[in-house]
């Protein structure tokens, strides 16, 4: 199992694929990385020698911020927005959608569970 940038990729799977599995890499940057390091789209993690996982660790290392460096700096831009005051940090310090979703219905994914309020009936016609 190769182990590039702290996470063990699987070694089944196409190197375009597998390399997806690090945090801050999609399929353009993965696709960008293979030919940087020339090895061909259908070439699987297995098949890869020791040299070729090393030329792209260290092209990862070198050109992209990825997993923990990376989750670091979106923390901290939120709280930058959260410590001016703004809007957008306001919406994150409340735990409410920060690009303008309505949260009249929906918004569960932020808000979290339902909570019932007591001693509140149904309106009835």
């Amino acid at each position: 199992m190769a182990r590039i940038a702290g996470v063990n990729i699987p070694t089944a799977k196409r190197t375009i694929i597998a390399l997806q599995y690090i945090h801050g890499i999609g399929p353009k940057f993965a696709k960008e990385i293979c030919e940087k390091v020339g090895i061909p789209a259908e070439r699987r993690v297995n098949q890869l020698t020791d040299a070729e996982v090393l030329q792209i660790r260290e092209a990862i290392d070198k050109d992209y911020t990825v997993e923990g460096d990376l989750r670091r700096e979106v923390q901290q831009n939120i709280k930058r927005l959260m410590d001016l005051g703004c809007y957008r940090g306001l919406r994150h310090r409340k735990g409410l959608p920060v690009r303008g979703q309505r949260t009249h219905t929906n918004a569960r994914t932020r808000k979290g569970k339902a909570v019932a309020i007591a001693g509140k009936k149904k309106a009835t016609k």
